[in-house]
């Protein structure tokens, strides 16, 4: 008995001072300010996790985006079909160049007469992703041949392009400095919620977040006229950006080719300003870049090469020399704000298709505020009134009760420091709940000592009796309730999410004091002789 004791006490001693060290840095590490990044603290000994408020406790910018995944998975097929070509070629076999069709289809003609099942055989070997929707005679004995994705490729496109975006906006978002943001795919969908604490100018945190950031240079095509209504296979006419002078200038077209180099082979991108003082962001690349950048200078002299930023040409020098150092600029209409978020999103990198702006809500702090003491005044109020009642009706055993509620109370904050939860304004009501849901299992396991004293059993055998009998019913209650609150955290979004989190960590936590931690109370307050049980 005693020795079943001791291990008792020692275990519950190690949990309350692991509380208490995750929960200490709520109280002594600096609150976060808006717009910075999260600052050290003096206290490297304490763990770097606190209890973060949400959106609606803080204020800030909540957003819902929905990625346009078709556009990323047309990328792909581009890419595929370019890919088709090179490989066709090296076989001996020539197809037409691939154009993209609406459905995400791809579609080619096939020049090498009667070694279209050869061809066949190359494309299932090579393109498992790819199946054939269409094959149909075309002029000159040639082959038109229609692709499309599989289901399953098509699925994995959409799921990979919308993972992608939630990595990427997370990355631009810590680059920018928001503190502690939360940023998550809606489960079974192509939407991502984003929630910015601390932040007020939401039309920054669009351009920011929204902007796809799609570079790509590509040779000027100066043989094909930016007028004309029918162009080469592979040109685009693009719009080009040109810097106001006083004059007005309008807005000027430019010819260009297929891309030669993107900005996936960028390696960092910094803010800086020209010789004549205006804003431009130097870009550099890495070893891959750097390689196919000095052989595209170097094999293009005298030729201009434009640098393409979301479908507009930013700028379009002219090649002069190989440029071996894998240094790059682009230059325009920029603000030096404009030109530091540029810098952020492609260091971050783009996105692999574009975002649309669903739904843009702005919390004020001063309603936040509100909100925390509205929650902290419905919590005293439900506090008091369950401890008074547990004093009043118990007697010592309903202040050992209420004890173990304050105890019950720092676990929750301190489990949700560990698991990097955030206190939302649900989820202090489902502090609230676990409030009187806590003394709950202590109202079960007094009413059982009780009827064990009737009985006519000692005290100390009454309270053993007590808490072994009424084990079972708290343990039943206790998880059909966790078992729903998983299923709301489960399917459920952020508010919801927020409730299940801290009404499990509550039930679990009120579950170890009032079961575990308060029997070793009773045991050690009864284990003298002479005492009476106040019950």
């Amino acid at each position: 008995m005693k020795q079943g004791l001791i291990w008792r006490i020692g275990l519950a001693v190690c949990v309350f001072a692991a509380a208490l060290v995750y929960l200490l840095p709520t109280f002594l590490l600096p609150a976060p300010v808006p717009g910075q990044k999260k600052v050290e603290s003096s206290f490297s000994f304490l763990p770097d996790a606190r209890v973060n408020l949400g959106l609606d406790l803080r204020g800030g910018i909540h957003l819902t985006l929905e990625v346009e995944a078709e556009k990323a998975l047309e990328s792909s097929l581009a890419q595929q079909g370019r890919d088709i070509m090179t490989l066709a070629a090296q076989q001996g076999m020539a197809i037409t160049r691939p154009a993209s069709l609406p459905g995400e289809k791809l579609e080619f003609i096939f020049a090498a007469s009667g070694k279209e099942a050869v061809f066949d055989e190359l494309l299932a070997k090579n393109f498992p992703d790819l199946q054939l929707d269409a094959k149909s005679p075309a002029a000159e004995g040639r082959t038109r041949y229609t692709l499309g994705l599989t289901s399953e490729a098509f699925g994995r496109g959409v799921d990979m392009a919308v993972e992608q975006a939630v990595a990427t906006i997370r990355n631009r978002i810590d680059q920018f400095g928001v503190a502690e943001p939360d940023v998550r795919r809606q489960r079974g969908s192509n939407r991502i919620t984003v929630q910015l604490p601390g932040m007020s100018d939401p039309q920054r945190a669009v351009e920011i977040i929204g902007k796809t950031a799609h570079l790509e240079f590509r040779l000027v095509r100066d043989d094909v006229a930016p007028t004309s209504r029918i162009v080469p296979r592979g040109v685009l006419i693009l719009p080009m950006e040109s810097r106001s002078e006083g004059n007005g200038a309008q807005e000027q077209l430019i010819a260009v080719g297929e891309p030669v180099l993107t900005g996936t082979n960028i390696s960092n991108a910094v803010p800086s300003f020209d010789q004549k003082g205006q804003s431009i962001v130097n870009l550099s690349f890495d070893w891959e870049g750097t390689r196919k950048f000095g052989e595209i200078t170097s094999e293009n002299v005298g030729r201009r090469l434009a640098i393409v930023l979301d479908g507009k040409v930013h700028s379009a020098p002219a090649i002069n020399e190989k440029i071996a150092g894998g240094q790059a600029q682009i230059s325009g209409s920029f603000t030096p704000a404009s030109a530091n978020d540029l810098a952020v999103v492609l260091r971050a990198g783009s996105l692999p298709a574009p975002v649309i702006v669903l739904e843009q809500r702005t919390v004020g702090p001063s309603l936040g505020q509100e909100s925390i003491n509205m929650g902290v005044t419905a919590a005293l109020i439900g506090g008091i009134a369950v401890v008074a009642f547990m004093l009043i009706y118990y007697g010592v055993a309903g202040l050992i009760a209420d004890i173990m509620l304050a105890l019950d109370i720092g676990l929750i904050l301190a489990g949700m420091a560990v698991f990097g939860a955030t206190l939302t304004l649900p989820g202090i009501a489902g502090i609230v709940l676990t409030i009187g849901m806590a003394v709950d299992a202590n109202v079960l396991i007094f009413e059982r000592i009780r009827e064990e004293l009737r009985r006519g059993l000692t005290p100390l055998a009454a309270v053993e009796a007590g808490f072994s009998r009424a084990m079972l019913a708290i343990t039943d209650s206790n998880l059909t309730t966790v078992i729903a609150a998983l299923i709301l955290y489960q399917f459920g979004t952020g508010p919801v999410r927020g409730f299940a989190v801290t009404l499990t960590i509550g039930i679990v936590a009120s579950m170890f004091t009032a079961i575990f931690v308060s029997r070793i109370v009773f045991t050690l307050w009864m284990g003298k002789p002479g005492r009476r049980l106040s019950i």
